[in-house]
């Protein structure tokens, strides 16, 4: 799919097909993809656990997320969570922050990749919702991240039940000045 068109079908996808299954080497494809992005002293701290038995997502849906997600992702067949590595990336070698910034590098440097993942997705014709509000302690639970790993997101993946409008962008006068 030409690059400009991923763009403007990615959608955040609240609905998905009942039934219908993602494969692994699709995920590995996001993955790979995520792979790409561009991160601080090339540190490639992105980190991904990627649910996608029935049994596991169900536990996610059930433990981690609260009932306002729960909700959106019931038919999602895929749950990835994503982590990044701790005092890495914005870091010197002898553990100090390089800048102001300081761990937000590492957040920075993982919404690179989850965006990557976001639009190979959308490219493959799957849909995705990045979800925020979760339990990181019951993630870091059920599916053994480590305590170096700062849990961000938890990304459902699936084939969109729904086909939502595109909602109102700000136009670029809006958010960019030039000099």
């Amino acid at each position: 799919m030409e690059l400009q068109k991923v763009l403007e079908e990615r959608r955040s996808i609240r609905a998905y097909e009942p039934g219908r299954q993602v494969e692994k080497a699709q995920i590995e494809q996001l993955i790979q993809a995520a792979i790409y992005a561009p991160s601080w002293k090339n540190s490639q701290t992105a980190r991904y656990y990627v649910a996608m038995s029935p049994e596991v997502t169900a536990q996610i849906r059930k433990e981690c997320l609260p009932e306002m997600n729960q909700a959106k992702v019931t038919e999602a067949p895929v749950l990835i969570v994503s982590t990044f590595v701790s005092h890495r990336s914005g870091f010197e070698r002898d553990g100090q922050p390089t800048n102001e910034v300081g761990e937000g590098w590492g957040f920075y440097d993982l919404g690179l990749h989850n965006e990557n993942l976001l639009l190979k997705a959308r490219d493959l014709g799957l849909d995705t919702l990045v979800m925020g509000i979760r339990d990181a302690e019951k993630l870091r639970s059920v599916l053994s991240i480590p305590e170096e790993e700062v849990i961000v997101a938890v990304i459902a993946v699936g084939y969109r039940a729904v086909n939502p409008d595109m909602p109102k962008r700000k136009e670029v006068a809006e958010i960019a000045k030039f000099f």
